[in-house]
């Protein structure tokens, strides 16, 4: 489907978008999100969530744009020492510091604006080229190469037209509808200006997770929609250039709503996964070394699948002995594996590695 003449129109759209369809489909992803939103409130440190499924978030959103890399390779490697097991895991790492910068300022301002995703994007792509000002992007069929997609050309434009999205993502009284469906518009409207040279998608499925937040439908930036996604690639793109051609949003909008709720679904259950599993290292623990045991410990555990001793060193601060002695007596107890790769000690934690990768503890076959 080419739509190479489309002219994006301001928002918020002319036409109705809440179809009974919609609205149905929309309450049933509130379920879940609310339920999701409860269920994270129950994992005792915010950043044991944040640090980990930003990750799997970051892998799966750069795998929609063939950046590919392994659950190992990300987990090995440290965004704050620069060490990256590939330049893919650092794409990845980057991606997460970028998720994680917008989260902490839409936090703080309770606002989404063009210059916070200017931040974003910068920390995501390492360069600060921001808004489009050369004109010849075009969006091409991969396997074709035939252009399918031509957006704004004029940086005049794109300024003008990401002004109208700051403005209809942070002011309620533009668009009396469902957030949900206000976040799937929007997602539709950033991807079709493309106000950047590069990362849009990317960058696009942030702004997602942030609007989230910023409505109150989620405290962290969670939800793991990219997942779904992939599986879902051919129909994501599709739809994209359906409303370019036709105008109707609605296939559009349900596929983006049913994204939400099965991403919830998938995402509440790990995150009981994970709230299970530290109740059962932390009974263990207790039980078999009781002065040992600590919340900080058990935190570093979990935020960190592979952990190192410069990672304990770090998160509880204390001295690289101290620090290799609590790693030796986990290995000792069976909660943890030592992984030697080079010259460095990892120290695996197998289930959790297991439950983010597949989204279960039993190891895959």
């Amino acid at each position: 489907m080419t739509t190479t003449s489309y002219i994006i129109a301001p928002l918020p759209p002319t036409k109705p978008v809440e179809t009974v369809a919609v609205l149905r489909k929309a309450a049933e992803a509130h379920r879940y999100l609310a339920e999701l939103k409860g269920v994270a409130g129950t994992i005792p440190n915010e950043r044991i969530l944040v640090d980990t499924l930003s990750l799997q978030e970051a892998k799966d959103s750069s795998a929609i744009e063939n950046i590919i890399t392994t659950d190992d390779e990300v987990y090995r490697s440290d965004y704050l020492t620069m060490a990256f097991t590939t330049p893919a895991a650092k794409e990845v790492h980057r991606y997460a510091e970028a998720l994680k910068l917008g989260f902490d300022e839409v936090r703080r301002s309770g606002g989404i604006g063009t210059n916070m995703v200017l931040r974003v994007q910068a920390k995501l792509e390492d360069n600060d080229a921001g808004l489009r000002k050369l004109p010849g992007t075009v969006l091409k069929n991969e396997r074709t190469g035939e252009v399918v997609y031509t957006p704004p050309q004029g940086h005049d434009t794109i300024v003008e037209l990401m002004n109208n999205l700051e403005a209809f993502l942070n002011n309620d009284a533009l668009m009396d509808a469902d957030p949900l469906v206000k976040m799937a518009i929007a997602h539709h409207q950033f991807e079709s200006i493309h106000p950047f040279y590069d990362g849009n998608g990317r960058t696009g499925r942030i702004i997602n997770i942030l609007y989230l937040v910023r409505c109150g439908l989620l405290d962290l930036p969670i939800l793991y929609m990219s997942r779904h996604i992939i599986q879902n690639k051919a129909d994501y793109y599709r739809l994209l250039q359906q409303v370019r051609a036709d105008g109707n949003w609605e296939p559009w909008i349900l596929y983006m709503l049913e994204a939400i709720a099965r991403t919830a679904q998938q995402t509440i259950g790990l995150v009981k996964g994970i709230g299970a599993l530290m109740q059962q290292y932390k009974q263990r623990l207790r039980t078999v070394q009781p002065k040992l045991y600590s919340q900080d410990l058990l935190n570093n555990m979990f935020r960190h699948p592979y952990t190192k001793i410069d990672f304990m060193m770090r998160d509880m601060d204390v001295t690289r002995i101290t620090a290799t002695r609590y790693l030796n007596l986990l290995v000792g107890m069976g909660l943890l594996q030592l992984v030697k790769v080079g010259r460095t000690n990892f120290y695996l934690n197998g289930k959790l590695f297991e439950l983010l990768s597949t989204g279960s503890t039993q190891p895959a076959r």
